[in-house]
């Protein structure tokens, strides 16, 4: 499921488990029934920090991924591409600490 919420461009795993809860396409491509209930999203999340960061088999998938993408021309390694899209931060501006000339916290500021 992740895979698919990556490709698609879901941002949490919240989003992406209320995706799938809300889109029939996904029960059908993922081969559940109607009433097989959705995978919660904090599974996801455990599994991603801890279990799945501990092994190598992320790395290992994206790097076979990006072997066969390469071997059926689909990549070539001569050009890249970023996406420059502008995504609203989620910070606290009455939280920010000022900072001198060198990196150093000076005190802390409310904007």
């Amino acid at each position: 499921m992740l895979l698919v919420g990556y490709c698609f461009g879901f941002r949490s795993e919240r989003r992406l488990c209320e995706e799938v809860h809300l889109n029939l396409a996904y029960h059908w491509f993922f081969h559940h029934d109607l009433s097989d209930p959705v995978s919660n999203h904090s599974t996801f999340s455990k599994n991603r920090h801890g279990r799945f960061r501990e092994s190598k088999l992320l790395r290992h998938l994206f790097e076979k991924t990006v072997v066969r993408c390469i071997a059926d021309g689909l990549v070539s390694g001569q050009r890249l591409a970023a996406d420059a899209g502008l995504i609203e931060a989620d910070a606290n501006k009455q939280n920010s600490i000022e900072k001198n000339r060198f990196g150093e916290s000076c005190h802390r500021k409310a904007i």
